[in-house]
């Protein structure tokens, strides 16, 4: 009975350690890595795209907040003159694009 207690009380003291270590350790082996490098942040967009600015804007801020994010503005039949705030809103950002509804797929 006290081997099996012994070898209990050894497997408990050892998955505590292994999770200390795992709690210290992690933070610093993830510093600096994005949690979703690559996430694209598509926002469909039609007709006159009253609130594009604000979306806009909104999609910035996600996108300093995760690095080597995109955003993509995908037209599903914007006027005229929406297309061309959404391409000119696109071509302020570095990662940044508009694209039609039928060139859109994600593989």
């Amino acid at each position: 009975m006290t081997i099996l207690r012994d070898g209990f009380l050894a497997f408990v003291s050892a998955v505590g350690v292994a999770t200390l270590v795992w709690l210290l350790a992690g933070p610093l082996l993830r510093a600096g890595r994005s949690p979703a490098p690559g996430l694209l942040l598509v926002l469909p967009v039609r007709g006159e795209a009253l609130a594009l600015e604000n979306d806009m804007r909104e999609l910035r801020r996600l996108q300093s907040q995760v690095p080597k994010s995109r955003i993509i503005l995908v037209d599903c039949g914007l006027t005229q003159d929406a297309r061309e705030l959404a391409n000119y809103l696109a071509d302020r950002e570095k990662n940044a694009a508009v694209v039609k509804e039928e060139e859109f797929w994600v593989d």
